[in-house]
């Protein structure tokens, strides 16, 4: 892959490049870091990967009915 530029604007923000977007298959809910090593800037990607919390809560079946009756129910009371 070429270099990519990107410019620095007035409130100190940049745009990653739309070839290195692609190519690290960056989305809009990941985080980038930056690392300063001996005078360089390191710029490393965080994914946020979503899908590694399934499972990790424990719940039953639910019963939407009488998930909707108690919100309605809790909304009332919020406005007496």
């Amino acid at each position: 892959m070429k270099d990519a530029t990107s410019v620095i604007t007035s409130k100190f923000q940049t745009t990653i490049p739309k070839a290195i977007r692609e190519n690290m298959k960056l989305s809009v809910s990941d985080t980038i870091s930056w690392v300063v090593e001996d005078g360089k800037i390191f710029v490393r990607v965080k994914k946020n990967n979503f899908l590694s919390y399934k499972n990790s809560i424990k719940v039953g079946p639910g019963d939407t009915q009488k998930d909707i009756g108690l919100a309605k129910k809790l909304n009332l009371e919020r406005y007496r």
